[in-house]
């Protein structure tokens, strides 16, 4: 369907993901090309240090593996305005979610503050 006024199109010009293992498209296409499987297993102290009773994970059906993120430490509050109260109750997906979509909008190469027009950042996570 074709589009009559310029200010109704839509171009993607910037991509970011964040997966475990994969902190960027590149390393995430590296991954898969690879087939790396980013699990970590996770041993009997450090299953035990989050918090899992030993009784649960001596079961024979547990499984002692996860798809781990690195780096939630890392995130910058000041930077998108968060108190440090905030970035301490705000949800690490939110914080990672935020990261990754200020990494979409820097791998376009725009400075959305110049450009004049709208820009916005599509997103999802599961």
């Amino acid at each position: 369907m074709p589009h009559d006024a310029p200010d109704e199109l839509v171009a993607v010009v910037g991509m970011a993901c964040r997966f475990p293992g994969a902190r960027t498209l590149d390393e995430y296409w590296d991954n898969v090309a690879a087939g790396v499987e980013s699990l970590t297993w996770l041993s009997d102290e450090e299953l035990l240090a989050s918090g899992v009773p030993a009784s649960e994970f001596r079961h024979r059906d547990y499984v002692r593996a996860a798809f781990v993120m690195d780096d939630m430490e890392e995130y910058d509050a000041a930077f998108f305005g968060d108190t440090p109260r905030e970035a301490q109750i705000r949800d690490p997906q939110i914080r990672w979610f935020l990261e990754t979509c200020y990494a979409a909008t820097e791998d376009s190469g725009y400075d959305p503050a110049a450009l004049g027009c709208l820009v916005g950042v599509v997103g999802g996570m599961s």
